[in-house]
């Protein structure tokens, strides 16, 4: 299977899990973290299922990834998460000493990119756009739900 091949079907399984935090009503973001072709964490958004700010889809991967190897370092694996990640996840995940992340759609408000340009660990490759357009249009469908234009009276 082509490498392009790959990180399309595990963003699909980020999709996946972004599709249950939009059930949940959360922010539908996605993350799945697979090392050997195996994947070892899956996450999604749940900051208010818990009432906490840190509870993102990419901290649940990371979480659930670390806990599935027995240790912190995350050296030989891969996340794919359906957004950008923010400067708080791409801090975690430089702490994880991830060795790749593949991204969906671009965050221009609250992504990494926005308010640090070289935020991972300096041995971690990143790919983006991998689906954006499917990853994108998922946030755009929630927000436009949760903020419906408001036509103003002339």
């Amino acid at each position: 299977m082509k490498s392009e091949d790959i990180d399309i079907k595990y963003m699909r399984m980020a999709l996946d899990e972004a599709h249950k935090a939009l059930d949940r009503d959360e922010v539908p973001i996605g993350a799945v973290i697979v090392c050997k072709g195996r994947v070892i964490g899956r996450g999604h958004n749940l900051t208010e299922a818990l009432t906490d700010v840190t509870a993102h889809a990419e901290m649940q991967a990371i979480t659930a990834a670390a806990a599935t190897l027995g240790g912190k370092y995350l050296s030989d694996c891969t996340l794919y998460v359906t957004v950008e990640p923010c400067l708080m996840c791409a801090g975690a995940l430089a702490w994880s000493q991830i060795a790749r992340i593949v991204y969906g759609a671009s965050d221009d408000k609250r992504g990494y990119h926005t308010m640090c340009t070289a935020p991972f660990h300096s041995k971690t490759t990143l790919t983006a756009g991998v689906l954006a357009d499917e990853c994108a249009q998922l946030m755009t469908d929630f927000f436009k739900k949760k903020r419906p234009l408001k036509i103003k009276d002339k």
